[in-house]
């Protein structure tokens, strides 16, 4: 097998990317990476330089794994905070670092792409062998597979890489008719308040809709852009997709990009930005030039929720963090994401803070898993 490092996801092939098993997952697309990497959201100035590592035979591209070098981990996800300073305290350098991951996107994901009709079997290891040769050849301190899939999940594992476990809030559509069949599974006192938040917003006037990406035109994403831009800034945080970048998506992605947006009469005041699969809803940005209490929750979880019941989709990701889902009917799950240290002392004690904090995390979830709005089963 050839290993190549490709430095855009664009310079591989749309019928390639066609024929691997990403099940359709936006975020490994080449619409998705390349289009971030063509605005300069995933590029090297941001601290994201494309190592896209692909194996071919004879031409035949046989696996994938999206790989970035990176020089910071603002953006990756990684809750390697203070992991830089542990490492400087050793003499050593922690950046760069590889990662296999989605820039700004906590979204669990397929990360071992192989050809399908082929045996993963017979191309992951192999994946696997080659990333960790190519980790050794430009001296990163690691390599970070970040929020994996379970089935990547248990052949990492057995590649030898610590797996971390984390924990995020996911939505699931347990055969729902519509928005009042999933409340009948609240207790009555968490039902009328949610009730109680979505009647303020419905009676403030503002109609709310769903968009597709070829279904926006260029004013109404710069009126989207500008409401996504200004909530980060508001924040003290950077908004790293430029308005291109929506632009370059929504082209390629078409019905795979949603927003939700919300009107006073013909004006847009607010907007969800998120992605779909043929499975799976995917919560991303927000931003709103008005303030109206439970509007946020209106557009980022109970449209998203509706959307998924009328189009009958499994699930429903609205990213990292927020114990506020719980009361909205979100569940905590828990995400993996696999490391593998090249320094033997620094590896030693990185299994040993995973250990303790693993026990930790799994106290987090059954914890925040006691405060569901649902009814205890008779």
């Amino acid at each position: 097998m050839e290993i190549v490092l490709h430095h855009s996801a664009s310079e591989i092939p749309q019928s390639d990317w066609d024929l691997l098993d990403h099940h359709e997952d936006p975020f490994v697309s080449r619409a998705f990476l390349g289009s971030a990497e063509k605005v300069g959201a995933a590029g090297t100035a941001m601290g994201w330089q494309a190592q896209h590592l692909a194996l071919y035979d004879n031409g035949l591209l046989l696996g994938l794994a999206p790989l970035y070098l990176r020089t910071h981990s603002f953006g990756d996800f990684s809750r390697d905070w203070n992991w830089a300073s542990a490492w400087q305290r050793a003499g050593l350098d922690y950046y760069p670092k590889l990662v296999s991951g989605i820039p700004y996107t906590p979204s669990p994901g397929p990360r071992l792409l192989v050809r399908q009709g082929i045996p993963r079997n017979a191309v992951v290891p192999a994946l696997i062998e080659a990333i960790l040769s190519v980790t050794a050849r430009l001296g990163a301190s690691s390599w970070q597979c970040l929020f994996v899939q379970e089935d990547d999940r248990t052949r990492l594992a057995a590649a030898g890489l610590l797996m971390r476990r984390g924990v995020q809030f996911h939505w699931f559509n347990r055969g729902y008719r519509d928005f009042d069949h999933f409340l009948d599974g609240f207790t009555a006192d968490k039902r009328k308040k949610l009730k109680r938040e979505r009647r303020l917003v419905r009676e403030s006037g503002l109609r709310m809709e769903a968009r597709h990406g070829n279904e926006i035109d260029a004013p109404l994403w710069q009126v989207i852009h500008r409401q996504y831009r200004d909530t980060f800034a508001r924040y003290g945080n950077h908004p790293a997709f430029p308005m291109e970048f929506f632009g370059e998506a929504a082209a390629q992605l078409g019905p795979q990009l949603v927003v939700f947006v919300a009107f006073r009469d013909e004006t847009p005041v607010a907007s969800a930005i998120c992605y779909r699969d043929a499975h799976t809803l995917y919560g991303r940005h927000w931003g709103s030039s008005v303030d109206l209490p439970g509007l946020h929750f209106e557009l980022c979880y109970y449209q998203g929720i509706e959307y998924c019941i009328r189009h009958a989709l499994q699930g429903f990701e609205p990213g990292a963090q927020g114990e506020h889902k719980l009361a909205r009917g979100f569940e905590p799950v828990a995400t993996w994401s696999a490391f593998w240290i090249a320094h033997p002392s620094m590896r030693r004690a990185v299994a040993d803070f995973m250990v303790r904090e693993d026990s930790a995390m799994q106290d987090y979830e059954a914890e925040t898993a006691s405060h569901l709005p649902f009814k205890t089963p008779a």
